[in-house]
């Protein structure tokens, strides 16, 4: 009983030990998510965007009315005595200052396009959080997998050694080769420190992507297939100005240029102020006057004369330059937008066919020849340089075959970027909503600012 129970017991912790050094599988859209509900900067650009919703809300509102009160025209030597004088009085007043026309109305526009900016700004941001997850994911990948390369390689190497040292002992060897063997497996182990390392740094960068201890662990990543893309650069060019976040940003602020520039327009015309006051008087008779103390009321407009006419062309000015600078920046984005989708996709075909042909023709051929090399160095047709570097070039093309896979995937998740929109999962050659209203032509209403939460567009 007490050997099984011993048994028992070694097998329990084997199994927990077992567990611990096994990592769970991640899955990609769930860190995406985690990312981007928890990602600190993207919290405080929803918190900027609500700033700035609650300001438009303020835009329009009237000043507060003014209320007065006070006792007009009272004796020095009697105060406080009212039936003295026929000019003292109590007086009660309110007063309003009222923008001209429009203004209001233009405030709350130009609040409402900024907020509406700083909402797409949210978004561009989390296009960003999603490139720099699957970037971080997918170079995590092909560490993994140089790590699996490098540990086959220290396998085939001791196996070189294990020749080597048999045909030295029967003298058909040389010494040099078993030294030879040697040091390239120790350049193997430096590579695999070196990796071991980047992945290390690569699980933290995910880790602060995510928001989470730097420490956490990141389990092991599927292989994945190629997908691929049937649209053309046209097609891709136009779903970006469609659907890219900070196209539409830069609209908003070009549509807030040009609001501001009728609300400088309607400054060149005065404001108003309404007031209204009661006098309650009381009857006088005294040796002197008399008078019967009726109460009176005053009614009253006053308004600025805008004179100043410095300071509105300058304004107009600003408002036109605000203007001109985001149709700058929008005509420098839709450029860049369209060189990094030519530049994109040449990159992504040129990653498909390497891929293709790595798979294909030269690591099959690689395979074989080393297979080769291996049988003619046992009989002594070959040396062992040629057999060290049968099996360096097939490590090199098999490390480039999942560099290229996993740098095809970054490529994608750059394009992604780029356009605004998940290719995989929602094609770019599918029709797309009508894109904002560009600022040239009609402005169109800006959608009220009521600080919901901003839609999520992947």
């Amino acid at each position: 009983m007490k050997s099984y129970l011993i048994i028992f017991a070694l097998l329990v912790t084997a199994g927990i030990a077992c567990a611990d050094e096994v990592k769970p599988a991640e899955n990609l859209p769930a860190l995406i998510n985690a990312a981007l509900t928890n990602n600190p900067e993207l919290k405080s650009s929803q918190a900027r965007w609500q700033m700035f919703a609650n300001k438009a809300r303020q835009a329009s509102a009237l000043e507060d009315p003014m209320f007065m009160f006070k006792l007009q025209n009272m004796l020095a030597r009697e105060p406080f005595v009212f039936n003295k004088d026929p000019q003292s009085a109590k007086v009660i007043g309110i007063s309003q200052q009222l923008p001209f026309w429009g203004k209001r109305a233009l405030k709350q526009e130009v609040a409402q396009y900024e907020a509406e900016s700083y909402k797409w700004a949210i978004e561009e941001r989390k296009l960003e959080l999603t490139r720099m997850v699957k970037e971080t994911w997918y170079q995590i990948w092909a560490v993994d997998k140089g790590l699996e390369i490098v540990e086959k390689n220290l396998r085939i190497l001791a196996d070189f050694v294990t020749i080597a040292e048999s045909k030295y002992s029967v003298g058909q060897g040389v010494q040099q080769d078993i030294y030879k063997a040697g040091l390239e497996k120790s350049k193997m182990l430096d590579m695999q420190i070196t990796l071991h390392q980047q992945r290390k740094t690569l699980e933290a960068n995910l880790n602060y992507l995510l928001y989470r201890p730097g420490t956490t662990p990141v389990g092991a990543i599927e292989d994945f297939s190629l997908p691929q893309l049937p649209v053309t650069a046209e097609q891709l060019n136009e779903t970006a100005y469609d659907r890219r976040p900070q196209v539409k940003s830069l609209i908003s602020l070009a549509n807030k240029g040009q609001a501001s520039h009728r609300l400088a327009r309607k400054d060149f015309f005065p404001d108003f102020n309404l007031s209204f006051e009661y006098m309650f008087k009381e009857a006088v008779a005294t040796d002197m006057v008399s008078d019967p103390g009726y109460n009176m009321f005053t009614l009253g407009v006053t308004f600025n004369l805008p004179f100043q006419q410095q300071r509105r062309r300058a304004m107009l000015a600003e408002s036109t330059s605000e203007t001109d600078m985001a149709m700058e920046e929008l005509n420098g984005l839709k450029n860049s937008i369209s060189y990094t989708i030519n530049d994109t996709l040449a990159q992504m075909e040129r990653r498909r066919k390497l891929v293709e042909l790595y798979r294909g023709g030269i690591i099959p051929q690689a395979e074989q020849s080393l297979e080769s090399a291996v049988i003619s160095y046992r009989v002594n047709k070959v040396d062992f340089l040629t057999l060290l570097d049968g099996r360096m070039t097939l490590f090199n093309y098999e490390r480039e075959l999942y560099e290229s896979q996993a740098e095809y995937m970054m490529k994608l998740a750059q394009l992604e970027a780029a356009v605004g929109t998940d290719l995989v999962a929602a094609p770019a050659g599918q029709k797309t909503a009508p894109s904002a209203a560009v600022p040239e032509q009609t402005l169109t209403p800006p959608p009220a600012a009521d600080g919901s939460e901003p839609s999520h567009h992947h």
